[in-house]
Formats: structure tokens, sequence, C-alpha cells
């Protein structure tokens, strides 16, 4: 649907929501510069990571693989089973305060640069309209023009490639969750043969391909938490673009008025949220600079220093003394530290490439057989590496008496498995004086990795055994 007219961003309504709820399509004007250079890289860059990490082998896994149908998480190397995910809460208060330390200094950088949101809008789906539907002003005579074979098959091509886009994006997020060879067996079968993979698929393509093809910056603006937040994070010392109000105005035509705004609105045509940074920080803004490399490509035109539209902080902008290092700043930072430096030691500590648990057999407590007592214990142990193993039990300094009962030699175990077996202990009459604390001993290989479980042994009252 067309457009009726050409909106101007104001601070009282939403640009891209007419006044009758529907949605406004914007239609940005392509630009170039410095900073847009540099976004494209990054996006290069983190587009890459997100198709090679399933790729990437690290300890036999892939880099990054969330084992669900197994049990395992594989994060660079790194194998967690079901009872290690609690340390994802300090790699999830790690990275968030990191965020919020990114935030107070330089604002929405996060949402500009590196959101994958952002990366697949702008990186992906709008250069495809681009290429085919051409420059802003031929995209917007375009949308108002009847349908006619130009439109239909340009609209054909685009949404085509729009749906085989989102169909990839879909198929390179499943395989984070089944393995590439998996997934690739599954494309070539019955899609019913594995329903699950193929719904979550076909669910994730029709999401993303309404968002990117329709909905667009609307999540940025309506949806996205992020941006709320962030007037809590910021403050007048945090790096944000905006507009230098004192020397821009009064804007006007050059060599009519003092300011340098010559009112061109070409920071308002670049702008993919809709927003006049002239209007100051809006909430719509996700900092990702469109607008610096416009109003700089401007003022070179028209002789005029660059920088009435840039990267600068409140402060700043106002003339007053900028301050980078304030208490916000080391608090997050701090925080941030804190969340890292406990994910590290809780990783090194517990989040071992084995992993056991210990519990007593079901039944009675103890057993006694005429001239011992016995324990039962039921050991679990999980081999979270991607290679075989052995594993020998034993006790620690046991007291007088005691012994764990079978085999001693090292059992075998398979890569990524489970090893279950009973673990007896037994203490003959003589020697049991009462309910005694043991350490059971596990002690897995390669690694030469030693875990540890204290287990109480338990008995009848030792002078009914005289």
């Amino acid at each position: 649907m067309a457009n009726p007219s050409k909106k101007s961003p104001n601070l009282e309504t939403v640009t891209t929501i007419n006044d009758d709820g529907s949605h406004y399509v914007l239609h940005p004007a392509d630009v170039r510069g410095k900073f847009t250079v540099m976004r494209r890289l990054v996006a290069a860059v983190m587009l890459f990571v997100y198709v090679a990490l399933p790729w990437i082998q690290i300890n036999g896994n892939p880099a990054v693989f969330l084992d669900v149908a197994h049990r395992r998480f594989h994060l660079f190397g790194l194998t967690l089973a079901p009872q290690d995910l609690w340390v994802l809460f300090f790699l999830i208060s790690g990275l968030g305060f990191t965020l919020f330390f990114v935030t107070s200094l330089l604002g929405r950088l996060w949402c500009g640069w590196a959101c994958p949101y952002t990366i697949f809008l702008e990186h992906i789906f709008r250069r495809v309209e681009r290429l085919i539907d051409g420059d802003a002003p031929a995209r917007r005579k375009l949308a108002a023009a009847p349908w006619n074979f130009e439109k239909i098959w340009k609209r054909v091509l685009k949404h085509g490639i729009y749906i085989l886009s989102a169909f990839l994006i879909a198929h390179i997020f499943l395989s984070y969750f089944v393995s590439l060879k998996s997934l690739y067996g599954y494309m070539r079968e019955n899609p019913l043969a594995h329903f699950t993979p193929f719904a979550v698929a076909a669910f994730l393509t029709v999401v993303l391909y309404g968002c990117f093809a329709f909905f667009r910056e609307q999540f940025c603006i309506i949806m996205c938490p992020y941006g709320r937040i962030q007037s809590v994070l910021t403050d007048d010392d945090t790096m944000i673009i905006g507009y230098d109000e004192k020397r821009g105005e009064p804007r006007g035509a050059k060599g009519k008025v003092e300011g340098d705004c010559i009112d061109c609105r070409r920071c308002v045509n670049v702008c993919p949220t809709g927003i006049d940074i002239r209007n100051g920080l809006q909430i719509e803004c996700i900092g990702c600079s469109a607008c610096v490399d416009a109003c700089d490509e401007i003022m070179v035109k028209v002789g005029r220093p660059k920088g009435l539209v840039r990267y600068d902080s409140l402060n700043g902008l106002a003339g007053l003394k900028r301050r980078i290092l304030r208490p916000r700043i080391f608090l997050y930072l701090g925080l941030a530290g804190l969340g890292t430096a406990a994910l590290i030691g809780a990783v090194t500590q517990r989040a071992r490439p084995y992993t056991w648990s210990v519990t007593r057999m079901q039944g009675p407590p103890y057993y006694t057989d005429g001239n011992a007592v016995r324990n039962h214990y039921q050991v679990l142990l999980i081999n979270k590496r991607n290679q075989p193993a052995t594993v020998t039990f034993d006790l620690v300094n046991p007291p007088a008496g005691f012994n764990l009962s079978g085999e001693n030699e090292p059992l075998p175990m398979e890569p990524k498995s489970e090893l279950e077996r009973p673990a007896i202990i037994v203490c003959d009459y003589e020697n049991f004086t009462g309910p005694v604390e043991l350490q059971l001993r596990a002690t897995a290989n390669p690694g030469n990795t030693t875990l540890l479980q204290t287990i109480r042994f338990i008995g009848p009252n030792p002078n009914s055994l005289k």
C-alpha cells in the first residue's frame, strides 16, 4: 500500500505509525561514509561468525552446539551437562553487565552496529530491496505505481529472495541445536519423519520473513525493550549521536541564515527508523550513524566543517566539559568483572569434563550378613568429552575394616556416554563403631580428573553386633 504523503518526524508521534494505526512504510535512502563502511565490515564479520560457528570444531564438537536431544551443551570447547547449566547464570550476568557498561559509555552502539536484527534487516534484506527496486525515490514511486508487469516481477523476485534468505537464516539457527550432518539428512527426507525440526524451521522462516519483509523497524521501536532500558543506563556524558544545535541553528538556505544546517533533510531521509535527529535524542534512535555520514557528505558539498551531526555526549553538544570516567561506569564494569570472574571460577572448579552423582540405593539403608555391614550406593558418571575414557573408583583413606567391594580395575566409557554402576561399601563387625563419613573417589582419564563425594555409612547399633 502506498504512503499517502511524506511524513515529517516530530516528538509527539511515531513516524512509522499512521493516524489510523497502520504501518507507514519507510524508504531510507542509501548513504556513504566512513561509519557506513565500518558498519558493513562489522556486519560482514558478524554474519561470517554466525554461519561459521556450527562448522568450527573444538574438541570434536562444533564451537557452539546446544545438543538438546542428548542433553549436552558445547560452548567453545566446554561441554556442559544439564546439572552444569547453573554456570550460565554467571555467563548471562557477565554479558548483561558488559552491555550495561557499553551502553552507559557509548549509548546504543549494540543496536546500530551488532544487533542481529539490525544486521539482517539493514545488510541483507534492505540491500536486496535497493538492488531490485532502486534508490529511495524509485522505491517510493514503485510503491505508489499500479500493479503492472514491472511491479509484479520486481515484487515476486524480491520476496522470493526474502523467503530464501529467511529460510537460510532459520536453518543456520537450527544447526546450533541439530548437528549439520543430521540436519542435512533431515532435509533430504520426508518432513514428517522429523516433524519437530521441520516445524521449528518452518515457523522461524515465516516469522523472519514477516519481520524483515513487513514489520521491519517496528520491532526496534515497539517491541524491543532495550531502547527503553537505555534511558536508565545513560546520562549526559554518554556518547550518543546528536545534532549540534548551537552551530546548526537557525537553519535554512546557505547565505540566508547564520546556522550551518541548510535544512536539506538528508539526515531524515537516511534514518532507518524515521526520526529527525535534530529534534534531539529519541527512543527510536538506534545509533546507526547513517545521519552522521549523510550530514558530513552535505557539509563537504557546501564547504562547511563536518560534525554538525556527530558522536558526542549531551554535555559535549552543549559545549560543557565531557566526562568519561564516572560512578556508573565503574559500577557496571565492576559487576561485569565479578560475573566473569565467577564464571571462570565455576567453569574451572565445577564444570569439568566429567561429572558424577552418588546416591543411596532404594531399599533398606544397610544390610548385615553375619560378619559384615554393607551400604549400597548408586554411582552415575558422565563423560562429556568426545573421546573414550576410563574410570576407577576407590575410598580415600578409609578407616580400618572399610573397603569398596567389587572390581577396582579401570572401567571403559564411550565418548559422550554415561556409566551407571553400584558401589558397595563393606565393614566387618569388629571395626564398625557407628555411622561414619567416608570419601568415595573417582579418577577419570584422559585428564587425570579426580572427583570426590562424601557419603555417610550407617548400620545397626554396634552393641547388637557383639
